[in-house]
């Protein structure tokens, strides 16, 4: 597998728990993806992740994150809808969307803040506490 064709992803489980990988071929279709470890992505096996278990997958611009930047959440989309996404552990997301329907199993959610670390992020729509429109 070519890891130019990896995206980055931190994966948020209902759990709590958090962990770093790659994942190749992400498909908000499915019902599950592949994740394979930060530090080898090449490696041939991964771990099979059903989203029945997630919370939301971020797809980032790299690991390290930015720990002292909070993401602005001054909505002035350029596209899409505005959404406030909150979820049962009180985390809350604010950001746009081109295709939020309630009846899918998930939705991507566009981080307002150009420095977010965040460049997408896959939020499945059943493990979400609310989703409102802004």
């Amino acid at each position: 597998m070519a890891l130019e064709k990896a995206n980055k992803v931190v994966v948020a489980f209902l759990d709590g728990r958090r962990l770093k990988g790659h994942i190749y071929d992400f498909s908000a279709l499915k019902d599950h993806c592949r994740l394979f470890p930060e530090a080898d992505p090449s490696q041939h096996l991964g771990t099979d992740l059903a989203f029945k278990d997630l919370k939301a997958i971020f797809f980032v611009k790299d690991f390290a994150g930015h720990s002292g930047h909070h993401d602005l959440n001054d909505l002035n989309p350029g596209h899409g809808r505005a959404l406030e996404v909150t979820f049962h552990d009180g985390e809350r997301i604010v950001g746009t969307t081109e295709a939020f329907n309630p009846q899918r199993t998930g939705f991507f959610i566009f981080p307002v803040d150009p420095e977010s670390n965040n460049i997408r992020i896959f939020v499945v729509t059943k493990n979400a506490r609310g989703v409102k429109r802004l």
